[in-house]
């Protein structure tokens, strides 16, 4: 009927040409962020090897009651890459996203990570329960069930070689765009990261690696245990062949709030793409319930 009348809806403009650019500083390292929508604040942190498109699927859906920040880590696509394993230690990583938060102007955020950003969530949870609003994790377990599972499980130590493979000398040396860029099946998108990779420094990338994956012989977490003091929404997809789901396993021990956990048969490592709608509409209906008790 619209089309008919000579009306019809016009289609949004792509994300890349809506999203708006910063940098936050933290210690003389500047941390590209894009941000898009209004509301309370949601900082998203990509994992390996990734960068902030990443959260395409999950951004404009969010955004229509939240102000969705999506961050480049350290070494990534237009944040600066310093030099030196030990400029990618944990909490060089947390800081970062502090400095984004703080450059925002919000008090507080919901964090949400996947893989190395789920790890980076974790910790600056952990570091700055202040500012934590919420936790949301994609394919991460605890770091406690992880370095269980890496002590006790021989399938997770097996998985575990490509992490021990990047923790080698000139590991970065094997890397290149194009191959960082093979897990993505839009092809359109995959030219995108072939030229944010591209841009990104293959030995940052190893360095997350050497500075913070455990290495052999590997024990279990045996330092007192700090609980997340904030509600956490967790997905795994079943079929990732890195994290194994073992981990996830007495999760809610370590944890003060609720934990609600999704776990999603036929999704792999990369659970916001391979189950993207479902964890779109999981991760929005969560966090305005959330919301709506908080008001």
């Amino acid at each position: 009927m619209l089309l008919a009348l000579g009306v019809s809806a016009a289609a949004p403009a792509p994300l890349y040409d809506r999203i708006e650019h910063a940098y936050a500083d933290n210690d003389s390292v500047r941390i590209h962020y894009v941000s898009i929508g209004d509301g309370p604040l949601v900082i998203m942190i990509h994992g390996f090897p990734d960068y902030w498109y990443t959260w395409r699927g999950q951004m404009d859906a969010l955004a229509e009651t939240h102000r969705v920040v999506a961050l480049d880590q350290r070494g990534y696509n237009l944040s600066d890459k310093p030099q030196g394993v030990e400029s990618y230690a944990m909490p060089n990583l947390v800081e970062d996203v502090a400095a984004v938060l703080r450059h925002s102007g919000a008090e507080t955020a919901t964090i949400v990570g996947h893989d190395w950003g789920g790890m980076v969530a974790w910790q600056f949870a952990f570091a700055h329960p202040e500012l934590t609003e919420r936790l949301v994790i994609l394919n991460l377990p605890h770091p406690r069930g992880l370095m269980r599972e890496l002590a006790t499980n021989p399938r997770q130590q097996e998985n575990s070689q490509y992490a021990r493979d990047f923790q080698q000398p000139h590991a970065h040396e094997y890397l290149s765009a194009e191959g960082l860029a093979g897990w993505v099946n839009d092809e359109a998108a995959r030219e995108r990261y072939v030229e944010a990779l591209g841009r990104s420094d293959f030995e940052a990338m190893v360095n997350y690696y050497k500075a913070n994956y455990p290495r052999e012989p590997y024990t279990e977490d045996a330092s007192p245990v700090v609980k997340a003091r904030m509600p956490v929404l967790m997905f795994h997809g079943l079929d990732d062949p890195y994290l194994l789901h073992d981990a996830l396993n007495r999760t809610w021990e370590w944890l003060e709030r609720d934990l609600t956990l999704v776990t999603i048969p036929g999704a792999g490592h990369f659970v916001q793409h391979d189950a993207s709608a479902l964890v779109t509409e999981t991760m929005r209906a969560w966090l305005n319930q959330a919301d709506a008790v908080r008001q």
